[in-house]
């Protein structure tokens, strides 16, 4: 299987909240403090969206899901669980059910995080270049953004763009250094555009030599995946 780190596509681009890990039954503790006056601070609407989105980020999808339905029972419309849901849904694949929630964005809404949300539901859906437009329109907003460029690279790659993607995983890989997703989708890139030679300069920053090998072979296949032709259906006369 290759590792999740690697090409992960949309994936590649959700930005997962950060803060310490809070555990599940904080979420009951969450609605008690609500209860007991905790909201005038906000302090309970931030603590379950950190309980959210370290369930998403710890892959319990599912389990996010379930907190999303408790909070929005709590804060009705908050666009920022309505982008949370959408995330998670795209996690499970629910493709068509995170089209639906889309709706639920204003389409005058023209953040950094509408635009990448948008891209990230036409990424899912394969339409690679029209993601990547909103991508951009994303990186407009917030060009110091690492997960933008790294999102508008990985679209352009796939919309069969190599060399534009090579230089928006470039800025996203200036942006960020030391990002590994960053750096296998710009090795990647590196490959699909010819430019093996870079490729194996920027793996050989690995240390680790059975790592280093390990990952220039999952290069090289995906590389192969994603340059080889789409298969034909045989027809029967």
């Amino acid at each position: 299987m290759t590792d999740r780190r690697l090409f992960p596509a949309f994936l590649a681009a959700l930005a997962l909240g950060g803060g310490a890990f809070v555990s599940p039954p904080l979420a009951g503790r969450a609605l008690a403090a609500e209860a007991s006056g905790a909201e005038a601070s906000g302090s309970t609407r931030q603590l379950y969206l950190v309980l959210i989105q370290q369930a998403r980020k710890d892959g319990r999808q599912r389990a996010a899901l379930a907190f999303l339905d408790d909070f929005d029972r709590q804060y009705p419309g908050d666009r920022e669980s309505r982008f949370l849901r959408i995330n998670c849904l795209l996690d499970l694949g629910q493709i068509d059910q995170a089209e639906a929630a889309l709706a639920q964005i204003s389409a005058s809404d023209r953040s950094a995080e509408a635009f990448a949300v948008r891209g990230h539901v036409l990424a899912a859906q394969g339409n690679w270049l029209a993601a990547a437009e909103q991508y951009r329109a994303a990186q407009r907003v917030r060009p110091a953004d690492a997960l933008a460029s790294n999102a508008l690279g990985y679209a352009l790659l796939r919309g069969g763009e190599p060399a534009q993607a090579v230089e928006a995983l470039k800025a996203a890989r200036d942006l960020a250094p030391g990002n590994e997703v960053v750096r296998n989708n710009l090795a990647l890139a590196l490959t699909m555009a010819g430019r093996r030679g870079e490729a194996d300069a920027l793996l050989a920053s690995i240390r680790d030599a059975s790592a280093r090998a390990a990952l220039r072979a999952q290069v090289a296949d995906q590389a192969a995946l994603l340059l080889a032709p789409p298969a034909t259906a045989s027809r029967e006369n």
